[in-house]
């Protein structure tokens, strides 16, 4: 199991989850504590989406980390998702970091300006709400590089990245 804990793919398999299933966990607290129009109730939510926003980082590291062992062990159309995935999160994981700086704006900035409370709230829904679809965008091309029974029958899309792309 120590060992397991030690290579960065697997790491990256247990925690790339993490921004996704948080967004959204965070993002349904926050809708609920907004619908209860109580200060106190959205700080649960505000608490998730700033943690799922800052896991993006540990996750796209060790995604990166993980990169050459995953190449060498996949088929050729298993590489081109690879560097799919890596293209697309490269271009888009800045997303999670701006939800934890305006999920943790949301929960101090109404200490001093208790009316603010509500309007970014809202702003941070509309950001998690995007986050939420970054996330898809960036964990379909992951899911089918090993996964082949969830390919689609069509060939990967070509991208930008070269065949030599390092991580």
């Amino acid at each position: 199991m120590l060992n397991e804990l030690q290579q960065p793919g697997y790491l990256h398999v247990l925690i790339n989850h993490l921004p996704i299933i948080g967004t959204v966990m965070g993002l349904i607290g926050l809708l609920i504590g907004l619908f209860l129009m109580h200060r106190r109730a959205l700080i649960p939510g505000l608490a998730i989406l700033f943690i799922a926003g800052l896991s993006a980082w540990p996750v796209y590291e060790t995604g990166s980390a993980a990169y050459k062992s995953i190449r060498k062990i996949s088929d050729d159309a298993g590489i081109d998702w690879l560097d799919e995935h890596m293209e697309r999160a490269d271009r888009t994981v800045w997303a999670f970091y701006v939800l934890a700086g305006v999920s943790a704006a949301a929960a101090i900035i109404p200490l001093r300006w208790p009316r603010s409370s509500v309007p970014l709230g809202i702003v941070t829904v509309v950001v998690a709400l995007g986050c939420t679809a970054v996330a898809g965008y960036i964990a379909q091309p992951g899911g089918l590089v090993r996964h082949t029974e969830f390919r689609p029958l069509l060939i990967p899309p070509s991208t930008s990245v070269p065949s030599d792309h390092h991580h």
